[in-house]
């Protein structure tokens, strides 16, 4: 390919021709493009990865990523020499250092500028950022937890939030977020948990599917991480090998990945760290081109997860250095390298003019992302960087933002047991006088924030910068919501540590009121600086530090004491519950989690949350979520001395009303296998308060090729219900939701009988039938339908109400 080193005119770039369709500009724009400028598409400079500002001693400096104090202490080019023939990502100008809307606006801006000037072409970056549980910059609203949002069972609610995030990125300039992570739960024990959003994969597809569909709605490109496996660790550690078979990872794994992609037309793909079975996932064609590309049809960016490049040298040792790591990665599918420029740098160039690697693998990778760089916008012809971003106010914590990170935060909270002191309030409770509010979550807001918030992610380094947002503790939201009641508040005991002194003194707390409420759970970090998130795995499923022997000697005080575990993860809490006056749990609510804890405590909130991961009876026997074949399952008692069933199965929610699901009708008891049929079932509100339930649906394939789940959740939807109100729950099944990799490694639907189960939780399944799906067996694909659509239907009369139906 010929191309001219001189700089055309500025009137003289035809890719900015806004008449011509995105890829016509796109082949323009490589064609006038050297191998150099190509190559610089591939990469990125982190700024803000110097690491010379922090406040704290460069020892207690946390890192944000993992090794970033290595590659930052390695003396990385200016951003000027990184960009001398253009660049593909600004990397988190934003969210490095804590920065006010204005501060980060000009250094966005100045950041421009310098690429612009490298850039022969005036082709702009890209900028990206994090935005997990909002966008993470100083000063923006901390929503809940994605695992939070799993226990909401809503995926229009998180289609809002996702909105919200992304018009407050787009109005700063930001192009693409990291988010959301689809890895489906493996094991509790990893520290990530809290960052997914549960252990089923429909339900992960369909909250992730929404996030992409709000998040890119409001013009910012999501990226689906983390491709693939990287839940499933050996023993729960950070970066750990994987030793999956092909069958688990296309049926558990990769739906949810696959569905974001074939639903919400996601933008962008991140790599895992882990190898599978020892192969590297950023090292492997067969994921990224062949699966991913060829049979999947995605058409976006791959890009690594930050250094996953350079780890396939320096970590997995299946390159000699970096150049060859980057050969690898460029051959397997990785279009764009992250945070920085180290893989994909001269060492590529060098290869293409030896003739050891083809260029044309230069111009697919280029040419994806410029593409992207077309389609946003950024080679039009009127693009400047002062016009990327919003003019006058930006506002990143408005009271919009607010109110949806409060309905999140108040839909997210999962009763587990109202026990005898649930709710708080009410005219059949005595009133209360003196409450002992204890814990090491009860005073600290940190608490409910996930490890990607930044007063937790950064401001660590900045000790004096505060947490940059309002935010209530518990203790404070409960002041509020008792008014009138004396609350007594004792920490007790930190979350990690071993520190005892102050457990005495909650113990007397507790025995001078009426009523204890326990706040135990985890206080989120970043490798090893906390016990929920990023590199803080556990050893096993008890409470982190002393807290339970807190509670322990909490219980031995006679004093009725309500437990709130706030985590990222679910904590094995056999040992308690049949002594507990209530049980409730919050998975990282974010900063308006206060409140909804508070609320759901007294009564003023009905709680309506469901388990988007089971909560263990014991510390050990992991990993053990719901999708366990029979002899994975309670089927298998006698087998093995461990006890496998949960203390709360997944799905599982109580509330402060009651609901009934019954009176099932299928509308064919045989459909051919590439048919469909429906299960309605009628739900009524049998209490005396309004409230939500979430109906599932689960299917059991009663004889397969392969050893298969016992049950797999097809379908749900959360209803909202007057007293005595019903409606009819109507799931429209198609015989693609049945399919499953047979034995020769092909997606198949197959005839035979499935059993049909619907109820509000995995364990809790009264209805139940029978289809008979007759026929041939029938391979699918990427073609297959994915979702399962739910209607609803008022039920009105007192005929409906009594039962009416077969």
């Amino acid at each position: 390919m010929t191309t001219s080193t001189s700089a055309p005119a500025a009137g003289d770039r035809p890719w900015q021709h806004t008449a011509l369709t995105a890829e016509q500009r796109t082949d323009l724009l490589l064609q006038a493009m050297t191998l150099e400028e190509k190559v610089a598409q591939l990469g990125s400079r982190w700024a803000g990865n110097d690491m010379a500002d922090v406040e704290v001693p460069a020892e207690e400096a946390i890192n944000v990523a993992p090794m970033q104090d290595v590659f930052a202490a390695g003396g990385s080019l200016s951003l000027e020499d990184a960009s001398r023939h253009g660049l593909g990502h600004l990397t988190r100008v934003w969210g490095s250092v804590p920065v006010t809307v204005e501060e980060g606006t000009a250094e966005l801006i100045r950041q421009h500028e310098v690429v612009l000037e490298g850039s022969r072409l005036g082709v702009p970056a890209l900028v990206h950022e994090e935005c997990l549980t909002g966008f993470t910059t100083y000063g923006a609203t901390v929503y809940p937890t994605a695992l939070a949002w799993g226990a909401t069972f809503d995926p229009a609610l998180v289609e809002r939030m996702a909105a919200a995030i992304g018009r407050d990125m787009a109005a700063v300039g930001v192009h693409q977020g990291l988010s959301p992570v689809l890895d489906v739960v493996r094991d509790y024990r990893w520290g990530r948990v809290e960052e997914t959003i549960g252990e089923d994969p429909y339900l992960v597809a369909m909250l992730g599917s929404a996030y992409v569909r709000g998040l890119q709605g409001a013009g910012v490109l999501a990226t689906l991480k983390h491709f693939a496996g990287y839940s499933a660790s050996r023993a729960a550690r950070n970066h750990g090998p994987v030793s999956m078979g092909r069958r688990e990872l296309l049926d558990i794994i990769l739906p949810t990945f696959e569905t974001a992609i074939a639903t919400a037309g996601a933008s962008s793909v991140m790599s895992s760290y882990s190898d599978i079975d020892g192969l590297p996932a950023g090292a492997d064609p067969w994921l990224f081109t062949k699966l991913l590309r060829d049979e999947w049809g995605f058409t976006g960016t791959v890009v690594s997860d930050y250094w996953a490049v350079p780890f396939l040298a320096t970590m997995h040792h299946v390159a000699a250095d970096t150049d060859g790591a980057g050969v690898l990665a460029l051959t397997a599918g990785t279009d764009v390298e992250l945070p920085d420029t180290i893989g994909f740098g001269p060492g590529l160039v060098e290869r293409v003019r030896s003739g050891e690697l083809s260029e044309d693998l230069v111009d697919r990778a280029a040419r994806r992302l410029l593409l992207q760089k077309v389609e946003l916008g950024l080679l039009d012809p009127d693009w400047t960087p002062k016009g990327s971003v919003q003019q006058g106010d930006v506002d990143l914590d408005s009271s919009d933002n607010r109110a949806i990170a409060r309905e999140l935060a108040e839909r997210s909270v999962v009763l587990l047991d109202a026990g005898s002191a649930l709710p708080l309030l009410g005219e059949d409770r005595p009133a209360l006088q003196r409450v002992a509010v204890v814990g090491p979550c009860s005073g600290d807001p940190k608490t409910f924030m996930g490890c990607y918030a930044f007063p937790n992610h950064v401001l660590p380094r900045y000790p004096d910068r505060g947490l940059g947002i309002d935010v209530q503790s518990a203790v404070d939201a409960l002041r509020q919501e008792l008014e009138g009641v004396e609350l007594v508040h004792e920490q007790g005991c930190t979350v990690l540590g071993q520190d005892r002194s102050g457990i005495a003194a909650a113990v007397e707390a507790a025995r001078g009121a009426e009523l204890c409420i326990a706040y135990v759970g985890d206080l989120s970090g970043l490798f090893g600086h906390g016990s929920s998130g990023e590199g803080c795995d556990a050893e096993d499923l008890r409470l982190p530090g002393v807290q339970a022997d807190l509670l322990a000697q909490l219980l031995d005080t006679g004093t009725p004491v309500v437990v709130v575990v706030v985590s990222g993860r679910p904590y094995a809490l056999g040992d308690f519950a049949d002594r507990l006056a209530g049980l409730v749990q919050a998975f990282i609510p974010g900063q308006e989690g206060g409140g909804a804890i508070a609320g759901v405590l007294s009564g003023r909130l009905v709680p309506g949350g469901k388990l988007p991961v089971q909560i263990p009876r014991h510390v050990g026997g992991q990993p053990g979520t719901y999708l366990q074949p029979a002899l994975g399952s309670v089927e298998s008692a006698g087998i093995s001395g461990l006890d496998v069933v949960p203390l709360y199965p997944f799905g599982f929610g109580s509330s402060y009303t009651t609901f009934e699901v019954d009176d099932l009708r299928l509308s064919a008891t045989e459909v051919p296998t590439d048919g469909e049929f429906t299960a309605t079932v009628r739900l009524r509100n049998t209490g005396a308060r309004a409230g939500d339930e979430v109906v599932q649906l689960y299917l059991h394939d009663l004889v397969a090729q392969v050893a298969r789940p016992l049950k797999l959740l097809t379908g749900f939807a959360r209803v909202s219900l007057e007293p005595s109100e019903a409606v009819e729950v109507t799931f429209r099944v198609h015989t693609d939701r049945t399919a499953y990799t047979g034995a020769d490694l092909v997606r198949i639907v197959e005839p035979g009988d499935l059993e049909v189960l619907v109820g509000t939780s995995s364990a809790d399944l009264p209805c139940r039938g029978t289809v008979r799906l007759t026929g041939d067996v029938r391979a699918v694909g990427h073609d297959r339908t994915m979702v399962t659509p739910v209607d609803l239907t008022p039920i009105t009369g007192e005929a409906s109400r009594a039962g009416g139906g077969a």
